[in-house]
């Protein structure tokens, strides 16, 4: 940032202020520029009913902030300068209010636009007393003695205006254009025969510029965790814009088999992807599949349910392993899930075959498998999210006997902000 050298003993002038003065604001315009960017920023700025109620609404204290060029006119002896641009911020410390008419008609109600932009003018007029060169003991009342008040402030403020829309039936009216040059903050709707304003009537114009949020609440990188074990809802925290979601499908269940081993589930898919473009409240509804169910009675085991995080990404389960009365050599284990809709997605592990020659299960697919059971033992079922459950052994002699197969385990859902 720029800054004013003066010299001891040298004559003062007026442009070492005026120029102390342009170089804070630039040196702050690109501290602005460089966290807030170029576009126009609202904050504070709140549009709330008056108390008592009444048609008035009131806007709150707030700011600003747009590109603009350094100083439009003059400043003192300072030359204009429309070619450089900076980041300004307009500043009300006081509020600001509107009352509002009500439609002439029966039925009617009508929209009127709160909108802002940045203004900038030259104010506070003062007569300035001047050095009488030829008298220094008796100053001149303003330039040349002429008696006339000169702006001594150039202040920068949040200018406000409403703009109603036109009258219609209710529920048909619509909100007015934004102006060139303004930017709307909020649309109230008045009803014909309403008495007051109430919070229910005043809504934020989509698009609105304010601050989302302030910097204590800013994350660095994904410093937070949620484990979604069970479906739920996961709720976009305050300051977090993107999060990374993992997803894991549910695993299956092992097969049972009338007189072979039975065979391991599979395991559950995985997807893995960053979700941008989020807002702070926003709901994503988070399934968690189920683990595959085994079947009490020869049949291939259930396959595990699908886990997503809202329409981000998704995996599907592991299909069960096989099972049933037909007379096979082995039975197959289950093909893993697969992820979807993610820039990483992975297949789960296949549960690996019975076999008939040791009489012992498929072990499942995945880490936290349920491991399969040798002779006349039921399976065991996954302990791992998306883990296949562990196929049943089967009796040994002329007449084996199969055994039941392990449950598959439930998928999982991480998100990290």
């Amino acid at each position: 940032m720029d800054r004013t050298i003066v010299y001891p003993g040298a004559i003062p002038l007026d442009t070492d202020i005026l120029n102390l003065n342009r170089n804070v604001m630039v040196g702050i315009g690109a501290l602005n520029a460089a966290v807030l960017g170029t576009a126009m920023v609202a904050d504070g700025l709140a549009c709330t009913p008056t108390v008592p109620a009444s048609l008035t609404v009131t806007v709150a204290p707030g700011s600003i902030t747009q590109l603009g060029p350094l100083d439009i006119n003059a400043y003192g002896s300072l030359p204009a300068d429309q070619a450089e641009q900076i980041v300004k911020t307009g500043i009300n410390l006081d509020p600001v209010t509107f009352t509002l008419a009500v439609p002439a008609s029966s039925g009617e109600s009508v929209n009127y636009l709160i909108e802002a932009t940045f203004s900038e003018t030259d104010a506070v007029p003062v007569v300035l007393p001047y050095v009488n060169a030829a008298n220094p003991s008796l100053p001149y009342s303003g330039q040349g003695n002429s008696g006339g008040a000169q702006n001594t402030a150039r202040v920068q403020r949040v200018q406000l205006q409403v703009k109603p829309g036109a009258a219609a039936s209710a529920g048909t009216q619509t909100t007015p254009p934004v102006d060139t040059g303004w930017v709307g903050l909020y649309v109230v709707t008045v009803n014909y025969g309403q008495s007051a304003i109430t919070s229910a009537d005043i809504v934020t114009l989509p698009g609105a510029p304010f601050l989302a949020f302030k910097l204590p609440q800013l994350r660095p990188g994904f410093s937070a965790m949620q484990v979604f074990e069970t479906s739920g809802s996961f709720v976009v925290p305050a300051g977090v814009m993107q999060v990374k979601a993992k997803v894991v499908g549910g695993g299956g269940a092992a097969g049972y088999h009338v007189t072979l081993p039975g065979a391991g589930g599979g395991e559950g898919g995985t997807a893995i992807d960053i979700v941008t473009g989020l807002t702070s409240g926003q709901t994503i509804p988070v399934t968690v599949g189920a683990g595959g169910v085994p079947t009490t009675s020869p049949g291939n085991g259930g396959a595990g349910g699908i886990s997503s995080f809202g329409a981000y990404l998704s995996a599907t389960g592991g299909e069960g392993g096989q099972g049933g009365t037909a007379n096979l050599f082995a039975t197959a284990g289950g093909n893993g899930g697969i992820g979807q809709g993610a820039r990483i997605i992975q297949g789960g592990a296949m549960g690996s075959d019975g076999i008939a020659v040791a009489s012992r299960g498929g072990d499942g697919g995945g880490a936290g498998r349920g491991r399969g059971a040798s002779g006349p033992l039921a399976g065991f079922a996954a302990i791992g999210f998306g883990g296949g459950g562990g196929g049943g052994g089967a009796s040994s002699g002329s007449s084996p006997v199969g055994s039941p197969g392990g449950a598959g385990a439930p998928g999982v859902v991480v998100v990290e902000y």
